[in-house]
């Protein structure tokens, strides 16, 4: 048995504790006690110092594999249509060497971080493995993208048949699920495909104005990218509403849906997000980055949406850091609870991949920590984690032996 002690223990699903004492074994929490308590189980206690612990951090949406554009020259405030338009333009450009060696990089530096579970979504799956050799708990959303209705069986016998070739060689914390890219870029044969198998398990939903327009009437930018990439005959009738609500109406809203982003909703869409259970992933950083708009979080808290946090990719948000995402919307709501935003960043995450071991410091769950150092113990942890000014780093970097 091992035990931790730090100035303050932020459970999440508690208040945090003044020198907090969490008792574990073989990498399972056995119980989180305040040192004055009856029962805190005997044996030395290993003093981490005089800053915050609290769970390993979630970040329920990124893409690995778009890491090797972290230092392209994509755009920056112009639109959803214009940043797609370089990435694009971006393929080719690098090597396979280039983008395994930014995906083992990026990879490193989550583990860095503190964070210890991800939902990441690929294309290709091309860097499994390296998921695999990690520390990294992750839901691998193998992400379908298909305008053309004339594709949708192809494309979904494809997703099919790779995740039943990769997924039996996985090691216990990788899973993968289909997904489906979003729904102006993916068709309602294909949509319907698969609600028809129980899934998508993850899509990117109402995240620009771009794909409002595009749904609500079959115009503006989106519109012309398709035709840019030869799908201008693809016949659609426009949905005539939100992108929240014509998902629904394809019955795509589910409560094991991952839907990141949420930025373009109204209240009709709140409240149907929150009757559904969907957990919204918000990527305040990336919605900031490509200048479409941001997410009325005081708002989707009120309808009782189930949150959780994402940094998105590296081609559109500078780390893969959650906390940095939370400082973020600390910035922008400052009204909000940092219990509420700490709580997406890690616990929320971890129902939303389905972690139920994770996301919280509690009896039972497993010992997978995070911690920030500080020279000396801060009034109020909470906010010391969301001032900017906070660093995390995984545990067992100050505890030896520590199994998680």
């Amino acid at each position: 048995m091992q035990l931790v002690q730090a100035a303050w223990v932020l459970p999440i699903t508690g208040p945090p504790l003044r020198e907090g004492v969490v008792a574990f074994c073989d990498g399972r929490i056995i119980g989180v006690f305040r040192p004055e308590e009856p029962g805190v189980p005997d044996g030395p206690v290993h003093r981490l110092g005089e800053g915050v612990l609290l769970p390993g951090l979630v970040n329920a949406h990124c893409h690995l594999e778009l890491s090797h554009l972290a230092s392209a020259a994509l755009p920056s405030g112009a639109g959803f249509v214009p940043w797609v338009e370089a990435v694009v333009a971006s393929r080719g450009k690098h090597s396979d060497e280039e983008m395994a060696a930014a995906a083992s990089a990026a990879i490193a530096s989550l583990e860095a971080s503190g964070t210890a579970a991800l939902g990441d979504v690929s294309n290709t799956l091309a860097h499994l493995g390296r998921l695999s050799a990690s520390s990294l708990s992750a839901v691998v959303f193998l992400e379908l993208l298909a305008w053309d209705p004339a594709k949708a069986r192809d494309t979904l016998a494809w997703g099919e048949g790779l995740l039943r070739e990769r997924q039996a060689a996985l090691r216990p914390g990788l899973e993968l699920r289909l997904a489906a890219h979003a729904p102006h870029s993916v068709s309602p044969e294909l949509l319907r495909a698969l609600v028809a198998r129980g899934g998508p398990a993850a899509i990117h939903l109402a995240e620009s104005p771009d794909e409002t327009h595009f749904l609500r009437d079959g115009g503006g930018a989106w519109s012309g990218w398709l035709a840019s990439r030869g799908l201008g005959h693809v016949s659609f009738t426009p949905a005539a509403t939100s992108p929240v609500r014509y998902c629904d109406s394809l019955g795509l809203l589910h409560s094991g849906l991952v839907a990141a982003h949420g930025v373009q909703v109204d209240a009709s869409d709140r409240e149907l997000l929150a009757k559904r259970g969907v957990h919204v992933v918000l990527c305040p950083r990336s919605n900031a980055r490509l200048g479409v708009g941001t997410a009325d979080v005081p708002a989707l808290l009120a309808a009782g949406v189930r949150l959780a946090l994402g940094s998105d990719s590296l081609a559109s948000s500078p780390s893969l850091d959650v906390l940095d995402d939370a400082v973020l919307l600390r910035r922008q709501f400052p009204g909000i609870e940092a219990a509420a935003l700490l709580r997406a960043a890690t616990l929320g995450g971890a129902e939303a991949l389905g972690f139920s071991e994770l996301g919280a410091i509690a009896p039972g769950r497993r010992a997978a920590f995070a911690y920030a150092p500080a020279a000396k113990a801060p009034a109020d942890p909470e906010a010391f984690l969301l001032s900017g000014e906070a660093r995390l780093e995984p545990v067992p970097s100050r505890v030896p032996q520590l199994q998680a």
